[in-house]
């Protein structure tokens, strides 16, 4: 079974870096086409207004920055942030595809120091990546600072199944067809799609994720388990 490294922020960057161009296709495959679903439902949560401003941190590949976009329109605007220069190119190219650049700026950066004015958004998000960071509480920190009153915070992450019998099947999954499929279409050798199942096993649970977000100052938390929780979608308003 892969062990997460303590010091993990160079090992894991390098592993994302070595699958970036094959990221989205692998995605598709694994979630059978869902996370485009709910990274929708991510976005409709974060109830951006038009013209609004948005925050998407672990951006990766851009897909929620992009679709937040969408929702603000062309006088709103969206920071996309992410440790990850490789996958961030790939947004890059995907959003100039889809003549969506000129709203939305992206930055390399770390999620527990954010590089954006206080006050300044009237909604963040996360999605698929808050398990990747190290002070997941610092980081929630810095998503209560930027966001105006109001404003709410919207994390997107894979979680703990509600019942046992489909907990155990995920496992089986996760641990065992993941990995395999997940190097065959990247051709990758860095054992990143062990890394994954590994990150998603040791995600705090629901109810303890709600409880680090109350304590970075986020009030009337709430969650919603997506596919018996498989994956939960996490809200918080600052």
């Amino acid at each position: 079974m892969y062990v997460i490294p303590a010091d993990r922020e160079t090992p894991v960057q390098e592993m994302f870096t070595s699958i970036a161009r094959s990221y989205d296709l692998n995605n598709t495959l694994l979630s059978f086409g869902l996370h485009h679903l709910w990274k929708q439902l991510t976005v409709r949560e974060s109830r951006l207004p038009f013209g609004g401003r948005a925050a998407d941190l672990c951006a990766g590949t851009c897909d929620i920055a992009a679709l937040l976009a969408r929702q603000a329109g062309p006088q709103g605007h969206v920071d996309a942030l992410d440790l990850n220069a490789g996958m961030l190119a790939v947004g890059a190219r995907k959003l100039r595809q889809e003549e969506l650049d000129g709203r939305v700026t992206i930055t390399q950066g770390n999620a527990e120091t954010l590089p954006f004015a206080s006050h300044a958004y009237d909604a963040v998000t996360v999605g698929f990546g808050i398990r990747n960071v190290v002070n997941r509480a610092r980081a929630f920190g810095e998503m209560h600072r930027i966001l105006k009153p109001g404003g709410r915070a919207v994390c997107l992450e894979f979680s703990r199944p509600v019942n046992p019998m489909w907990r155990a099947l995920y496992e089986f999954y996760n641990f065992t067809l993941l990995p395999r499929i997940g190097t065959v279409v990247s051709r990758d050798s860095t054992r990143v799609y062990e890394y994954l199942p590994a990150s998603i096993k040791a995600m705090p649970d629901q109810e303890t994720l709600a409880d680090i977000m109350r304590g970075a100052g986020f009030s009337r938390v709430t969650y919603r388990n997506l596919c018996g929780g498989i994956v939960a979608l996490h809200v918080g308003v600052k």
